[in-house]
């Protein structure tokens, strides 16, 4: 596997953890949550690519990009909403968490490509470089939760497909049933 290639799966594993770092229901803990996998993206980054890491350096970069983005605190603070609060506040923070983890990847990985550390990045540079990763984030964390939801789809009919052969096994279902039934499960894939 290509570095580039493991820096890519770092990013990945990272964006979904902070997907789920965002549905915290606790505002602020969720975007505690989110910064400090962040961080450990920033280390195994920079791990593979042989530089130097400061947790306090990772923590200036992080918010420097990130800006503490005043959306992402708001959208945390909707959490605290009784009812819908939680449920819209926990999409809206996991989209932006996914999408800015995502940023925060990309921005470093093509520095430290470029022979850079985080000590020498320049942070104007960079701020422009994440709000166009942002924005490309976006999409990632969609067809993130597209392929997970085509992958959860496809995992429940095999099982349903398991489940119909036994009945047809022991005779409850025909096989003109099975054949059926089967077809109208391939169909939804």
């Amino acid at each position: 596997m290509t570095q580039t290639q493991q820096a890519e799966k770092i990013i990945r594993s990272h964006v979904l953890w902070s997907m789920g770092g965002g549905l915290i229901p606790i505002p602020l803990v969720d975007f505690a949550a989110v910064t400090a996998i962040q961080m450990e993206m920033l280390q195994q980054l920079a791990r593979l690519y042989g530089r130097d890491y400061s947790r306090q350096m990772a923590k200036t970069f992080v918010s420097a990009l990130t800006g503490t983005t005043i959306a992402r605190i708001g959208a945390s603070f909707i959490k605290a909403i009784p009812g819908i609060g939680s449920a819209l506040g926990g999409v809206s923070m996991s989209v932006m968490s996914g999408a800015s983890t995502y940023a925060i990847g990309q921005v470093v990985t093509a520095h430290f490509a470029s022979n850079g550390t985080l000590f020498d990045l320049d942070p104007s540079r960079a701020r422009e470089a994440y709000e166009s990763a942002y924005e490309s984030g976006k999409a990632y964390v969609s067809n993130l939760e597209r392929d997970n939801t085509q992958a959860s789809t496809a995992a429940d009919i095999y099982q349903s497909l398991e489940q119909l052969g036994r009945l047809r096994d022991q005779g409850v279902l025909s096989e003109a049933e099975f054949q059926a039934k089967k077809t109208e499960l391939l169909d939804r894939l």
